[in-house]
């Protein structure tokens, strides 16, 4: 049983972070630890955040 739930914890930890959901997780963990008495941005409000942040610095890719 521990096995499948080894895998199953693999395959959970692999969707989150390609689908982006832990990097909230860690924003908020930062967020607290250099900003402890501030209120933490909602995941709505960070994303806005993340997106301002992106267009205001864009990074080229080569591929």
């Amino acid at each position: 049983m521990s096995v499948v739930r080894r895998v199953l914890g693999t395959v959970l930890w692999y969707a989150r972070e390609l689908t982006g959901e832990a990097e909230y997780d860690r924003y908020c963990q930062r967020h607290r630890r250099h900003h402890p008495h501030a209120p933490v941005p909602t995941r709505r409000e960070y994303q806005v955040l993340r997106t301002h942040q992106r267009e205001a610095h864009p990074q080229g890719r080569c591929c």
